[in-house]
């Protein structure tokens, strides 16, 4: 696996944040339900963004040695008022100036605690990159939009990440729904049909007993989903339905649902 440069997720972080702040200015209805998030609006999902990203620029501009409370960052309530796009798009758009200015400050290797363990500002570069290249999904899907096409080389580094947040989830909380990715001699095989073949995005995911191992690689397995790169992360994200007319599942598709229904964060 190679992680992306520092500064190419600084400067994706600032795309994302660009395109979903495109939502706010274009009129987009703020009460809209997200269809892949139906608990929150439009507006809860940018306000739960934009909290995001305020609260990763205070731990990597105070160099936090440990977690940090949500609600001792300035500013991380957002607007007063709800229904105010313009209110709204102005406090986003400066939390994502305030992120993307504290992690080319501190560089990749500046110290930041991180729930991972692993304690830089390259950690939140990297994830917050790929926090928005999800929610910027859900936010266009609120919007009636499809979402936007993802950068092949972010869209595969997303997949790596999220395979390595599930391994660290099944080994950190073992009574979690991630205990239950577990089905030795089974294995998900994902497929972008839409890149250049030097950037390998095939991956192999294995279920076995002693917990989920994945590598990059072009392997016959149980199931494979099979499509453009930026629908494979997003379908298997639960942002997109596998059976999408652009995906194509091949073999036995309760393993796919085994992995949809317990790949959680928490």
């Amino acid at each position: 696996m190679t992680l992306l440069a520092h500064d190419r997720y600084c400067d994706e972080i600032t795309h994302q944040a660009g395109q979903l702040r495109e939502l706010l200015t274009a009129g987009a209805d703020l009460g809209a339900t997200v269809p892949t998030c139906p608990e929150w609006t439009l507006e809860d999902l940018v306000r739960h963004v934009g909290r995001a990203l305020r609260w990763t620029g205070h731990l990597v501009r105070t160099r936090a040695s440990a977690e940090v409370p949500m609600d001792q960052v300035a500013g991380v309530a957002g607007p007063a008022g709800r229904g105010d796009a313009a209110a709204l798009d102005e406090w986003f758009a400066e939390a994502a100036s305030l992120v993307v200015g504290a992690l080319r400050a501190a560089g990749p290797d500046g110290y930041a605690w991180s729930w991972m363990g692993r304690n830089d500002a390259g950690f939140w570069a990297r994830r917050m990159c790929h926090e928005l290249v999800v929610h910027g999904a859900d936010g266009a899907l609120a919007a009636g939009r499809a979402p936007c096409p993802v950068a092949a080389e972010v869209a595969a580094d997303a997949l790596d990440e999220w395979l390595e947040i599930v391994q660290f989830v099944q080994r950190a909380l073992p009574d979690g729904s991630a205990k239950d990715l577990r089905a030795p001699g089974r294995s998900i095989h994902l497929h972008a049909t839409d890149t250049d073949p030097g950037l390998n995005a095939e991956w192999l995911i294995e279920l076995p007993e002693e917990g989920v191992s994945w590598r990059r690689g072009h392997e016959r397995a149980t199931v494979a989903l099979r499509g453009p790169l930026t629908s494979v992360l997003l379908a298997f994200y639960r942002r997109l339905p596998p059976n999408a007319p652009e995906l194509q599942v091949i073999g036995d598709p309760e393993v796919l649902r085994l992995w949809l229904d317990a790949a959680k964060f928490g």
